[in-house]
């Protein structure tokens, strides 16, 4: 990620991208298999799904525990403000009209196989990263491009375990011909 000088009110954005060996199908299946995402993640320790809800569909929500060395231990609740199977899944932090973030996955066929992207993009509501900026005001667009920094590594390793996940079933269906 190259230095932008974002500041929070800019809603700074963050995307990822990777091809997998398997169809969208099966992507989209681990995607959508929010209570996997932790396993993926150094920093969001547990999901859950609230309103007797055990998958994503449009707004649909969910609670996530999450822990930062510097930011503490929060929770939020999350909103799904877009699905469209097995394409577009995304979700809107808190209030979904005024979010904390936005976060997502967009999937394409391509080449056999599918473009998995995840993007977030923070803001435009005050967030916890609000509160540091607050106590260093001077140092906020230093705060925001290492926090966005922090996101793009998570974001990258988190497609890529979902890479492994899909391509090693996709392998094990294609063994038994399925």
């Amino acid at each position: 990620m190259e230095w932008t000088g974002a500041r929070y009110a800019d809603k700074p954005t963050a995307e990822v991208h990777t091809w997998i060996a398997a169809p969208p199908t099966r992507v989209w299946s681990l995607v959508c298999d929010i209570e996997l995402m932790p396993r993926n993640s150094s920093e969001l320790q547990s999901v859950q799904w609230l309103d007797g809800r055990s998958g994503p569909a449009l707004g649909a929500r969910f609670i996530g525990r999450s822990k930062h060395e510097a930011l503490g231990d929060w929770t939020t609740t999350s909103h799904i403000v877009e699905y469209e199977p097995p394409g577009v899944l995304a979700w809107a932090v808190e209030d979904p009209q005024h979010p904390t973030a936005l976060w997502g996955f967009t999937l394409e066929p391509e080449n056999g196989g599918t473009l998995l992207r995840e993007w977030m993009q923070m803001g435009p509501a005050r967030s916890g990263l609000s509160f540091a900026i607050d106590r260093m005001p001077e140092k906020e667009q230093k705060i925001v491009f290492v926090r966005m920094r922090e996101f793009e590594v998570n974001m990258a390793f988190t497609i890529e375990e979902i890479k492994k996940l899909a391509e090693s079933s996709a392998q094990a269906s294609d063994k038994a011909g399925l």
